[in-house]
């Protein structure tokens, strides 16, 4: 997992062949009126998802305590506070059901071992060891997946 602002973004270009056109297409945007939904950005290995609602309690993102395996997630923060649970996958031990390989999804049972806050223009880099649970807050959240497959 990593965790940092839009700024220095340009730090992880070197991870992966995609991480830079994946930043370079958030940078390009008026991000605050993009609309919700799938975003095409380099076809079926990249992509983003604008989401837009209320949000969550820690109960309700833990009981979709998520991960993948084919995607990393860029999470982005938009205009908005967001805070979200996380734990290595090494440690979840109570997996809830299959992996879903269409929708590259494997939920746990297991409880975070940490929380964390994003604001306005912070990221968070979800690799598939990372199990998180999203779209915890209070008041809207609006934000940004950027999908890169693996």
């Amino acid at each position: 997992m990593i965790i940092d602002t839009l700024t220095n973004a340009g730090r992880y270009f070197c991870i992966h062949p995609l991480f830079e056109r994946a930043f370079e297409y958030i940078r390009s945007q008026n991000l605050e009126s993009l609309e919700v939904g799938r975003h095409e950005i380099g076809g079926d290995r990249l992509w983003g998802i604008v989401a837009d609602g209320p949000g969550m309690t820690a109960a309700e993102s833990a009981a979709n305590f998520e991960c993948h395996n084919k995607h990393i997630d860029i999470q982005l923060c938009i205009g908005s506070t967001e805070q979200m649970g996380w734990k290595p996958r090494g440690n979840c031990i109570l997996q809830d059901g299959g992996y879903d390989e269409q929708k590259d999804v494997v939920f746990y049972k297991d409880a975070p071992d940490m929380y964390f806050e994003l604001k306005d223009r912070q990221f968070v880099i979800f690799f598939p060891e990372d199990v998180h649970a999203p779209m915890i807050g209070g008041g809207r959240i609006k934000k940004m997946v950027v999908k890169v497959r693996v």
